[in-house]
């Protein structure tokens, strides 16, 4: 029983085989959730939590779970480029964002109240940090030295996948904060820093990993094969990094904007009945 993924150079096997820390991890955020809210409950006679924050708890669990255990995981980590490229897109555009989604405003606060890590937050939330650190990480991490390093041992592996869950915390930020003095405020600048900061950087390392004529990561291309030559492989991790946030960009920014539409239709609705009682009032 192995505690991560990590690279075996051994022959692919379809034989499940479950990674202990992945549990182990799992298991601890669920204790940790439960402890939490028992104790909210005890102190306020509520939890103050919304049926979609429940619900965005367990998906972004599911998904965590799945970048992480095997077969994806497994794949990711010693066999298939691409495989390996749906992971970074499963941690930072699946996992993340819904974990924050989950998150209640009372407890964020609470959090960075006692790790005293509110300015940082409140630093990192900042569109130009966030979109700089993020596409710096991006890149760092599927550089050919960082993959190839870190992909050999369970505790390199682990800390790429964790440092991608944690990038993807920073990313999302400033579009769907708890806190809303971290959240961009109008729903073009959302918008506009996350088709620039999230969408369109990600076209040139993505460029690179299509259209090189060779291999770039040699853990991938000595690895045993699992379907796909090294060289398709990597044009397929690229085509992955280059599209596959799309989707989750274009649904996020049409859902600010329905949002904002809804509002201002709210408002609207708000003063004219304002206005009618008023006038009534003076007619009377």
């Amino acid at each position: 029983m192995r505690w991560w993924c990590s690279q075996l150079y051994e022959p692919w096997s379809w034989t499940p085989r479950p990674y202990i820390g992945v549990w182990v991890i799992i298991g601890a955020l669920i204790a940790v959730r439960w402890n939490t809210l028992r104790k909210r409950k005890a102190a306020t006679g509520s939890i103050d939590l919304t049926t979609r924050q429940r619900v965005w708890f367990w998906f972004g669990l599911f998904f965590l779970w799945l970048a992480s255990d095997w077969p994806v995981g497994a794949l990711g980590a010693g066999y298939l480029a691409s495989v390996h490229m749906t992971q970074y897109m499963l941690y930072t555009f699946a996992a993340s964002p819904l974990f924050l989604l989950a998150a209640p405003e009372w407890w964020v606060r609470r959090v960075l109240a006692r790790t005293r890590t509110y300015r940082l937050v409140g630093w990192l939330a900042r569109p130009v940090h966030a979109a700089v650190i993020t596409n710096a990480v991006l890149i760092a991490t599927h550089s050919p030295w960082t993959v190839d390093t870190l992909r050999g041992t369970q505790l390199g592996s682990f800390l790429l996948d964790l440092l991608w869950f944690v990038n993807g915390l920073i990313l999302w930020n400033p579009v769907i904060s708890a806190l809303p003095e971290h959240r961009v405020k109008s729903p073009l600048g959302r918008s506009a820093y996350l088709f620039l900061g999230a969408g369109v950087a990600a076209l040139i390392p993505a460029g690179f990993l299509t259209f090189a004529s060779s291999p770039l990561y040699s853990s991938y291309e000595i690895a045993p094969r699992v379907g796909l030559d090294a060289l398709e492989d990597q044009q397929l991790a690229g085509a992955i990094m280059k599209v596959g946030a799309m989707p989750v960009i274009w649904i996020t920014i049409a859902s600010i904007w329905v949002k904002w539409a809804a509002a201002e239709r709210k408002a609207d609705e708000e003063a004219a009945r304002a206005a009618k009682e008023a006038k009534r009032q003076a007619d009377a």
